[in-house]
């Protein structure tokens, strides 16, 4: 269980609050307007936005005692964070070693993950040498390998089309159904929160909401949610 509990940050003037729960291996969109707070409320998560106020536990642990590193996280951004100067493997590979220094097994795992995302002939190319969309599958081979349980994507495939998009939305479901992780996905599309996420957490006005089913929220969506959707 993902616990926010009384949490709280504060960035200069902006405030943001969560007291909620949400259960193991959910998948969650998080949607509001523009600086609103989805990008903050994931990164109270991460450890990147510090608390003043409350706590944030998974299960026994409080993550708010943890470094980023220490937590049990993974997050994908939009930039996909893949290192230019390392191939695919490497890349992948740093989900289990920062120092590539792997065994046979460790190599095998990475095989394995980029099988997964049906990147196995573009293990020794360089990310500059992918698509767009062949780069987020390295992205999420990476998520794979490390199958940290929980997993945060700040709108992670915005700038992909809508076919590749779809295509990214179904791999995430198959790696998040194989690893079992909760899924935190910030998106401004409301069409991939329905089509991934069974449940929302709205946030605006300083408040990051409780879970609530996707389909209802959307078709009947607050004012300045509705204002921000169009």
């Amino acid at each position: 269980m993902l616990q926010f509990d009384q949490a709280e940050a504060i960035l200069g003037s902006f405030h943001l609050s969560a007291d909620f729960e949400i259960a193991p291996g959910a998948r969650i969109a998080v949607i509001g307007p523009s600086g609103s707070g989805k990008s903050t409320l994931l990164g109270m998560v991460a450890g990147f936005v510090p608390l003043s106020a409350g706590r944030i536990t998974y299960g026994e642990q409080d993550l708010s005692r943890l470094t980023p590193g220490a937590r049990p996280v993974s997050i994908l951004f939009q930039d996909q964070n893949l290192f230019p100067h390392l191939s695919v493997a490497q890349n992948v590979g740093l989900g289990l070693r920062p120092n590539l220094r792997l065994t046979p097994d460790e190599q095998a795992a990475i095989e394995d993950a980029l099988s997964q995302v049906g990147l196995t002939d573009k293990a020794d190319s360089m990310p500059a040498q992918l698509s767009g969309g062949q780069q987020s599958r390295v992205a999420l081979a990476r998520v794979a390998l490390r199958a940290r349980p929980i997993l945060l994507l700040d709108e992670a495939f915005s700038a992909l089309g809508p076919a590749l998009k779809a295509d990214m939305l179904a791999l995430l479901g198959r790696i998040a159904d194989r690893t079992k992780a909760t899924v935190l996905m910030v998106t401004h599309d409301p069409d991939d929160a329905r089509a991934f996420a069974s449940e929302t957490v709205l946030v605006m006005d300083g408040l990051a909401q409780a879970p609530v089913a996707t389909g209802p929220l959307l078709d009947n969506p607050p004012p300045a949610l509705r204002a921000y959707l169009g």
